[in-house]
C-alpha cells in the first residue's frame, strides 16, 4: 500500500521543531506520532523546495502542498522517443543483427530512452499482430495430412550413374506428428494412390479424415465449397473407411493469401530438412519407390536416408527401403 501524504498541518510542526528547537528525527517522530522514514522525507522534500522556518506567512496549504509534493515538469522528464518498429523489424532479418544490438544503436541516439527490457516488450507487442495465426487442435486419429513436397530430390544408379529425379510424397498425422514420407517417379495417380497405400501399411492403419492438397491426381475440380474428387482416390478412400477433405483453394474474393490449411506437411518438411545427417543409398531397386520415414535432405546425387527418427526400432518396408517406426497411436485399421 502506498505511503498517506503528511497533512499540511502535521508538515508544519515536524518543520518548527527541526529548525526553531533543533530536535533530532527520532523525537520529532515521536513527537509528532508520525514515522522517522516520513520525518526525514519531509524534511528532505522542503529542502529541495527551498523551504525553512518560519514559513512565508502568505504560503497556505495549498500552495505549500504544491511546493513540497511538486510533480516533475515536462522538460525533466525522461526521452521516450518511440523506436522505428518496422525499420528495426527489417534489420532483424540481416545476418548477425539482433534485438540487443538494435538497442545499443537506439540508446546510442537517445541516452535516455527506453531500458533493454521495455525496448524488447514493446518489440514483441508490436510484432505479435503481424502475422496472426489461429491454432489448431488435432485429436488422435483424426485427420492425416498427405502432399508432395515440391522439392524434388534426386536417386543415382549404382549401375548406370544416371541421376534420376524423383517426387517426394509426405504424410503426416495431425496428432502425433508420425511422418511417412516416399519418392516417386512422378505424380501420376498410380504413384499418388500406390503412396497411400504403403502409407497405410507402414502406419498399421488409416486416420478418419484425409487432408490433401488440390492435385490433379487426387482432386479433380478444385472448388472452395465443393470440390470433384477422383473417382479411383475416392473408392481407396472408402475402402480404409476414411473420408476425403481437401485444403480450401486460395478465393479471390478472400484475397490472394495462400491458406494455411496443410501446415503439418509444410512443419514436418522443415524438421527433416534442418541439417540431420543420413546414410545414403545409391540402389536402383528403390529408385522407383523408396518409402522413407522422414528423409532429412538430398544431395544432387544421392538421397539421404536418416539414421534416426523417431525410436530405434526398424522395420523393412514392401519395397525394400528401411523406414523406422515410432507409435501407432490413434489410427484405425483397414476395412477389410
Amino acid at each position: 500500500m502506498a505511503a498517506t501524504r503528511l497533512l499540511m498541518r502535521r508538515l508544519r510542526d515536524v518543520l518548527r521543531l527541526r529548525y526553531e528547537t533543533g530536535l533530532a528525527h527520532r523525537a520529532i517522530a515521536q513527537g509528532c506520532t508520525v514515522g522517522l522514514g516520513t520525518v526525514s522525507s519531509s524534511l528532505t522534500r522542503a529542502a529541495t523546495a527551498g523551504l525553512t522556518w518560519p514559513l512565508p506567512a502568505d504560503l497556505d496549504d495549498a500552495a505549500l502542498e504544491a511546493r513540497v509534493f511538486a510533480r516533475p515538469t515536462d522538460a525533466a522528464r525522461l526521452d521516450r522517443t518511440v523506436p522505428a518498429w518496422p525499420h528495426l523489424h527489417q534489420e532483424l532479418k540481416r545476418p548477425g543483427v539482433t534485438l540487443q544490438l538494435l538497442w545499443t544503436e537506439y540508446r546510442a541516439a537517445h541516452p535516455t530512452g527506453y531500458a533493454y527490457s521495455h525496448f524488447g516488450d514493446r518489440y514483441r507487442r508490436w510484432a505479435r499482430v503481424l502475422k496472426p495465426s489461429m491454432r489448431q487442435v488435432h485429436r488422435a486419429g483424426e485427420k492425416l495430412f498427405v502432399d508432395f513436397s515440391g522439392k524434388r530430390p534426386s536417386l543415382v544408379d549404382s549401375t548406370t550413374g544416371e541421376v534420376v529425379l524423383v517426387e517426394l510424397f509426405v504424410g503426416v498425422l495431425g496428432a502425433s506428428g508420425l511422418i511417412y514420407a516416399e519418392a516417386t517417379r512422378s505424380q501420376d495417380l498410380a504413384s499418388w494412390v500406390g503412396a497411400h497405400v504403403h502409407m497405410v501399411e507402414y502406419f498399421g492403419g488409416s486416420a478418419a479424415i484425409w487432408v490433401p492438397d488440390n492435385l490433379k491426381s487426387g482432386v479433380t475440380t478444385a472448388n472452395y465449397y465443393e470440390p470433384a474428387i477422383n473417382r479411383t482416390y475416392a473408392d481407396l478412400a472408402a475402402h480404409y473407411g476414411a473420408v476425403i477433405l481437401p485444403g480450401r483453394p486460395a478465393s479471390a474474393h478472400r484475397g490472394s493469401r495462400r491458406p494455411s490449411w496443410k501446415m503439418r506437411v509444410a512443419t514436418a518438411l522443415r524438421r527433416r530438412t534442418s541439417g540431420r545427417r543420413g546414410s545414403c543409398t545409391t540402389s536402383p531397386s528403390v529408385a522407383a519407390t523408396a518409402p522413407m520415414a522422414g528423409c532429412s535432405r538430398s544431395s544432387p546425387s544421392s538421397i539421404c536416408w536418416p539414421s534416426t527418427i523417431g525410436s530405434s526400432r526398424r522395420s523393412p518396408t514392401p519395397s525394400g527401403g528401411i523406414c523406422s517406426r515410432s507409435s501407432k497411436i490413434g489410427v484405425n485399421g483397414p476395412r477389410r
